[in-house]
């Protein structure tokens, strides 16, 4: 199953949500959780605007995850 990238921060609820979410309908599904504040360009880049997920170069969501677009990007990567 592919990997999504999910950038995050700490001490957000909206990405504990989503982090939560997508465990939840994806349990086979590779979360590569990378923390914004860690890197001054991420931080730069993404600002307050978290959380994003990417699917490869395909940004998925920002701030909700959309469980039917996900379901349905991985299913087109599948096949």
């Amino acid at each position: 199953m592919p990997k999504i990238t999910l950038y995050t921060r700490s001490e957000c609820h909206l990405c504990d949500e989503a982090k939560t979410t997508m465990m939840r309908h994806f349990p086979n599904l590779a979360i590569d959780e990378v923390d914004v504040d860690t890197d001054p360009e991420l931080t730069r880049q993404y600002g307050e605007e978290v959380p994003v997920g990417y699917l490869g170069e395909t940004k998925v969501f920002k701030y909700h995850l959309d469980v039917k677009r996900l379901r349905r990007l991985l299913d087109e990567t599948e096949h």
